[in-house]
């Protein structure tokens, strides 16, 4: 008998079992001296302002030029070294400690906030990888060199999640260095932080530990969003749920086709209509609060492949269309970290996914679906689909657990693209005090989101002469009608959207990030629950 034949363009990887496992830092906090400590590479802060002469040079930086016989003060005075962001000096180092430093360009020192510390961590290890060193050291500036607000702690947790995020690689789908007869270059598997002057000892391992949980959550989503279609479906998502449940003690549901049909999901189940894949509704609840405790909720896009559908997408660029499910991701490893803190809260995450792709069943521009609230939605544009699987995903949550708040997160429009760039989400919603604690939590957290008007004239654009409403209101607003769209589906509950399609992939990465997926915004919902949970508790 033949053996069925194989598809030469399926590559088959088991779901959960990729042929390299997941890449990751080990991360600790170093309280002694970091001249003491063997390691590969140093990393040491420069800002311009200590260049100048206005605020004399780091204690750490003064032992490096003294080791060095005047080197590093020979070339700041050469002007070969300013302090600039994007400046590096390399040098070997004699003794028993480090092998090797690197003083980086630290840039304005009052712009020295979180992010920055981030940044300048994901540069120490992009130093290291590119010596084909495995460990860095990295060193955050005394306090007092800081911006003001932030604290140790924080300042501790941003550069390690600096470190474990740049350190992050993907690469389950390559061959293994048997098959390929030469090891791929090393990944950078130690990372130590440790503070000049050693000002928070008490705070810095529980610092480095949160920082631990936010990286593992955030490369899961980034590990999740480069997997491409043929392996990241609905049911993979789903199963990566169950691991996460049963990893972490949450409680999970998955909803299939028939459960959907029951709950009357038209408009989600329309758009999977065009793909052989079932679609699923993911929903994972971490139960940290009390009994009687509302839950907040976070829901997340989880469109596996995105063809547009019948108003097809153009070839070129279509293979990033598995990035698709972005939000999904984020909300997955969102609920991971939160498991991980133990936060004081209770949460749960919801991932309506699907593929929107074309059949003789898909649907058809012109088609009118009925939504799981009751509300008819005319289809002028199926690749406005993402909209379509959110609207179900969000009545079900507002029914079945009546959340304080929502947030969804979506790559929804092009519009916001154009509007903000890759700079910033766009968020809007029906809460004001909810858009700007997203907005405040964006800043801490380095994923900054920008407000967009949800005024009732926008509105218009999505009245339907045949239906309760449009799928699309047209080019202008594009991203503030589709967060029109959404509204109508949350009732009275506290509601915001991230359109993340600016943001949750790209090219331009920063030093921390690498080209593709990078798992926004992860940290931003985290630190939106942390903040919650914080206020709530005092």
């Amino acid at each position: 008998m033949n053996p069925d034949p194989v598809d030469p363009y399926l590559i088959l990887v088991p779901p959960l079992t990729p042929q390299h496992p997941a890449s990751s830092m080990r991360i600790r906090y170093l309280a002694s001296s970091p001249w003491d400590h063997r390691v590969d590479l140093l990393a040491l802060l420069v800002f311009q302002q200590e260049v100048e002469g206005s605020d004399g040079l780091d204690a750490e930086i003064m032992e490096l030029d003294r080791r060095l016989d005047g080197l590093v003060r020979r070339a700041v005075e050469e002007g070969d070294f300013r302090g600039r962001e994007e400046e590096r000096l390399d040098f070997f180092l004699p003794g028993d400690g480090p092998r090797r430093a690197v003083v980086l360009g630290g840039g304005d020192a009052d712009e020295a906030d979180g992010e920055l510390l981030r940044r300048l961590a994901g540069r120490a290890v992009r130093a290291a990888e590119s010596r084909r060193l495995t460990g860095v050291t990295f060193v955050i500036p005394g306090p007092e060199r800081l911006t003001d607000g932030l604290t140790e702690d924080r300042a501790v947790q941003a550069a390690a999640e600096g470190l474990g995020l740049a350190a992050w690689d993907f690469r389950e789908l390559k061959a293994t260095p048997e098959d390929l007869g030469a090891a791929p270059p090393p990944l950078v598997e130690e990372g130590w932080i440790h503070l000049s002057g050693d000002q928070s000892t008490d705070l810095g391992p529980d610092a480095v530990a949160a920082a631990g949980a936010v990286v593992a959550g955030q490369n899961l989503a980034r590990d999740l969003q480069w997997r491409p279609g043929n392996v990241a479906t609905p049911e993979h998502l789903a199963g990566v749920a169950r691991q996460l449940a049963a990893d972490h003690g949450l409680v999970v549901r998955i909803l299939g086709p028939a459960e959907m049909e029951e709950e009357g999901m038209g408009a989600l189940l329309s758009v999977a209509k065009g793909s052989d894949e079932e679609p699923r509704l993911i929903v994972l609840e971490y139960r940290g609060g009390s009994e009687d405790e509302a839950p907040l909720a976070l829901v997340g896009k989880g469109l596996t492949f995105d063809a547009g559908g019948i108003s097809i997408k153009p070839a070129k660029g279509m293979e990033d269309m598995k990035y698709d499910m972005s939000g999904g991701a984020a909300v997955l490893g969102a609920m991971k970290t939160l498991a991980m803190l133990e936060l004081p809260v209770n949460v749960v995450g919801v991932v309506p996914s699907s593929e929107n792709l074309l059949n003789g069943s898909a649907n058809k521009p012109g088609d009118v679906v009925r939504s799981r609230a009751g509300k008819t939605v005319e289809i002028i544009n199926t690749d406005a689909e993402g909209r379509l699987i959110l609207c179900d995903a969000l009545s079900w949550v507002v029914d079945h657990h009546s959340p304080r708040a929502v947030v969804d997160c979506a790559t929804l429009t092009g519009s916001c693209v154009i509007a903000l760039g890759h700079h910033a989400a766009a968020v809007m919603g029906t809460d004001e005090t909810l858009v700007e604690e997203l907005r405040a939590a964006g800043d801490r957290a380095g994923e900054r989101c920008w407000p967009l008007p949800l005024w009732k004239a926008y509105r218009k654009q999505l009245e339907s002469p045949v239906a309760d409403l449009k799928n699309v209101g047209g080019r202008p607003a594009g991203s503030i009608t589709a967060g029109w769209f959404l509204a109508e589906f949350v009732e009275d509950t506290p509601w915001a959207h991230l359109d993340i399609a600016g943001t949750a992939y790209g090219t331009e990465e920063l030093p921390y990030q690498r080209k593709g997926g990078f798992g926004f915004p992860t940290r931003l919902l985290v630190e939106w629950v942390r903040s919650r949970a914080e206020r709530s508790a005092s």
